[in-house]
């Protein structure tokens, strides 16, 4: 239900712009329908996997970024907790377990309601935030995963801040 009924024409597929937006940094990506792109970006951990999606129904644009990280049953719990401690650091987006195939997630959504239109920069901002917190929060989960530290301790050493160079 509508609080208040605007009848407009949207300009235009924020994807095609996530496509020009890939091609420019000659990025591997592959486009499966007119309102989905996959681009593979490297890291400096790893590659991550962005999808973005057009959801004409709820007018948003969702990025989901998983990285080649797969949680054991054993430290699902411990990467739970971790998931809560870092998602109160963040502003923007946040992180997700998918719980049936043990796959960490970053997700965030730019609602475009009432025709608006997704612009470079908001698409290269939500972009940045996604890479960005991954790139800060990777160590932390490999921690809790493979060195079998609690989210406590893996989020003290990720968050760790140095200054200056050795």
């Amino acid at each position: 239900m509508s609080l208040i009924e605007i009848d407009f024409e949207r300009p235009g597929n924020p994807v095609d712009t996530i496509e020009t937006i890939a091609a420019l940094n000659e990025w591997m990506f592959e486009r499966s329908n007119d309102d989905e792109i996959t681009i593979t970006v490297g890291g400096y951990w790893c590659d991550y996997h962005i999808s973005f999606s057009w959801m004409e129904e709820l007018e948003a644009l969702h990025l989901a970024c998983a990285f080649d990280l797969k949680v054991p049953e054993a430290r699902k719990t411990e990467i739970v907790r971790l998931l809560a401690l870092a998602n109160e650091q963040l502003w923007m987006g946040h992180f997700d377990l998918w719980n049936q195939e043990g796959l960490v997630m970053f997700r965030q959504s730019l609602l475009l309601a009432g025709g608006a239109e997704a612009n470079p920069a908001q698409i290269e901002g939500m972009l940045s935030n996604a890479l960005e917190s991954c790139e800060r929060y990777f160590q932390a989960f490999q921690f809790v995963i493979w060195a079998g530290k609690t989210a406590s301790e893996a989020v003290e050493t990720a968050l760790f801040e140095t200054v200056g160079e050795a």
